[in-house]
């Protein structure tokens, strides 16, 4: 009875491993998974270095995979990733790891090492459905690094302009170019088809008193965004104030970008005035083509100090610029929420997307519903 609980632990643990690694980029198809848990069926579990290199040789593709592999593994293990000991070359160490386990007197501490390494990964896949308002200084520390593996992907859009292809319709122009080239005489057809653009991506986080507890996540995610599409992605903070950061966001570590945000913000844990922020941005910036056909995501709770009128409005006029927007309150998270407030009463008439911005997991879905908008 032990042993199976450990082995359904093992696979509840790799599972949880794969959907990481898909967060950051790796394909982890659900063959690889398959191929990861049979090798580790044959392996020592306990051992750390037999599982990274059980996971990198089936779950990775290429070698574009190996650096994030790497950032996977030692966040969600929350170690460090095995290196090979001075003692062995590399390849001594990939056949050692490929080796059969032999029957010895230590099953019984196999075991509970085995239960321990998989408490460990098992707590990463809890804490990616925590609340974030709720975690310790040592959970947010690991929930950090996790946030630097999300990469989001922008949504796509139609170009006007076709470029060169070789599927799609007749390119005329080429086509009588290149046969004027061969002698009058037509050999091939050149065709040519609108390739998909990044479609602009405005995020707006509200930094007011009442988001405090959720304004880290909220502006490490908006530079997860900013790092994976940093010409198509713009930042603002909303409060009692509008602030660009999109200049600080697009610094490559993101605690000096959070730093040089949080330098440049006037209005950190101020009040919120939503209406007249959102209707500053759009006479500034979106009347003038930056939410034009744009993803617009506001990440707020809602709570509107001034008249809801005026930001019943502002949102109807956002709704008429953008493609889609998106509106993420972490309270949406929590059983039994109701969008009881007035804010939240003016502004859902013109939202498109309703998400819940609390913990790891619902970031990854809201990737994919900007991916999808």
């Amino acid at each position: 009875m032990a042993a199976d609980v450990v082995a359904r632990d093992v696979v509840d643990t790799v599972l949880g491993f794969a959907r990481t690694l898909r967060a950051a980029g790796v394909a982890a198809s659900p063959d690889r998974v398959e191929a990861m848990l049979a090798a580790v069926g044959s392996l020592d579990v306990l051992d750390a270095r037999d599982v990274y290199w059980a996971g990198r040789l089936t779950l990775c593709s290429g070698p574009d995979d190996l650096d994030r592999y790497d950032a996977a593994f030692t966040a969600y293990f929350a170690g460090e990733r095995p290196r090979p000991t001075r003692t062995a070359p590399p390849e001594q160490q990939i056949v050692s790891a490929m080796a059969p386990l032999t029957e010895g007197s230590g099953e019984g501490d196999q075991s509970s090492d085995a239960q321990e390494l998989a408490v460990q990964a098992s707590a990463a896949e809890v804490l990616r459905h925590r609340d974030v308002s709720e975690l310790t200084v040592a959970e947010r520390e690991h929930l950090r690094r996790l946030f630097a593996l999300l990469q989001p992907a922008s949504p796509m859009r139609p170009a006007r302009r076709r470029r060169p292809s070789p599927v799609g319709s007749v390119h005329p122009a080429r086509t009588v170019r290149r046969a004027l080239r061969d002698g009058g005489e037509v050999t091939r057809l050149l065709h040519r088809r609108a390739a998909p653009r990044p479609r602009r991506v405005v995020l707006l986080v509200d930094v007011s008193g009442s988001m405090s507890p959720y304004a880290d996540a909220l502006l490490r995610f908006a530079h997860a965004a900013v790092r994976a599409r940093p010409s198509s992605t713009e930042v603002f903070t909303i409060g009692t104030r509008l602030t660009r950061v999109t200049r600080e966001m697009r610094l490559r570590d993101p605690d000096k970008a959070l730093a040089a945000s949080g330098s440049a913000i006037p209005d950190w844990s101020g009040g919120t005035r939503l209406g007249e922020v959102l209707k500053a941005f759009l006479d500034r910036w979106g009347q003038r083509g930056m939410a034009r056909g744009a993803v617009v995501v506001v990440c707020s709770d809602g709570w509107e100090r001034g008249g809801t009128e005026l930001l019943g409005e502002q949102m109807a006029r956002l709704r008429r610029l953008a493609h889609a927007v998106v509106w993420v309150n972490p309270h949406k998270g929590r059983e039994g929420y109701e969008p009881l407030t007035g804010g939240m009463q003016a502004a859902l008439p013109s939202v498109d997307h309703f998400v819940s911005g609390h913990s790891l997991a619902a970031f990854e879905e809201l990737t994919g519903v900007i991916e999808r908008a």
